[in-house]
């Protein structure tokens, strides 16, 4: 079976190699690796004096313009550009936690399985507070989902994360493939079609890479107000399984932790954080009700709205 990996990519750093270094040296191989770079002139500055394309022989670097780059539209040319029957999307920030990655990831892609997401672990020096939303969102046991199990999931159900995620091609062109022109959730979106067409989605424990964020809670908030646009530009899939019950949950969830392990003192700066995402996704549901400005002010990707205003 080929696999092939399509990254998007923004201004990489160095760890981009090690990232690369890591998915050639994986028990199941990577076919092609296909990096879709927005704005060549910081990707060449990168690989400039390094003998990129012979330590690499099998990346492919596409580039385009920051008004090119969309979260859905970006992703599907990658899969254009693959020939493969299992493609797997990541991010430059993602490194995968050991050889084991494509394995595990690619596992159970067979029979009504559309697609597999794996398990995101923080990195050591990340915030007391990101491990808990860490393990909130990404448990120690693997689970298949499927439609029967919006009654006890909820939006859960079409969670489904492009950080780390493998597709079957297959599935993927008969179901349209990622939206095309999307300022967020491209991958909740995919999931939550193929789920509604009677396939299901796997979420692999055992397939780790390392990610986090060290967010401020102005960042925060504008991250969480383009979830909230995309969720109002999709009430198809969003409507009739509101994502506020997971955000109560995982307040429940992060004080029972820090009363547990005697770290009350942390919960009302906890409470802050939320208070800034909450705000952010009300702002980004209600985006039609707000002016132009505030929404150009606000959102962390401007380039979208060329379109809409």
């Amino acid at each position: 079976m080929k696999i092939d990996v399509i990254i998007p990519v923004y201004k990489p750093g160095k760890e981009l190699f090690s990232l690369l270094d890591r998915l050639k040296n994986q028990t199941v191989p990577v076919q092609n690796i296909i990096l879709m770079n927005t704005e060549e002139k910081y990707f060449e500055e990168l690989v400039y004096g390094t003998k990129f394309s012979k330590e690499y022989p099998n990346v492919t670097v596409h580039h385009l313009s920051r008004r090119e780059f969309d979260h859905g539209g970006t992703r599907h040319r990658g899969v254009e550009y693959s020939d493969a029957e299992v493609f797997i999307t990541m991010t430059q920030d993602a490194m995968p936690a050991n050889e084991f990655l494509v394995e595990k990831l690619t596992a159970n892609l067979k029979g009504d399985v559309a697609v597999a997401y794996g398990r995101q672990l923080p990195s050591a020096d990340s915030d007391e507070l990101e491990k808990i939303s860490r393990a909130f969102n990404y448990p120690a046991a693997s689970r298949m989902k499927s439609l029967e199990d919006i009654d006890t999931l909820g939006i859960k159900t079409f969670f489904c994360s492009n950080v780390c995620a493998a597709y079957r091609r297959d599935i993927y062109e008969e179901s349209g493939g990622f939206i095309r022109h999307t300022i967020f959730n491209e991958d909740m979106i995919y999931a939550s079609g193929v789920v509604r067409a009677g396939y299901r989605i796997s979420y692999e424990a055992e397939a780790c890479v390392i990610h986090s964020h060290h967010y401020t809670n102005l960042q925060q908030l504008r991250r969480n107000f383009d979830l909230g646009v995309s969720q109002a530009d999709h009430p198809e899939v969003f409507a009739d399984v509101p994502s506020e019950s997971e955000g109560k949950k995982l307040v429940r969830e992060t004080w029972d932790y820090l009363k547990r392990e005697n770290r009350r003192r942390r919960f009302p700066g906890f409470c802050v954080q939320c208070g800034f995402k909450y705000a952010g996704y009300l702002l980004g549901k209600n985006y039609r009700k707000l002016p132009k400005s505030w929404v150009l002010a606000i959102t962390t990707n401007k380039e979208y709205w060329k379109a809409k205003y």
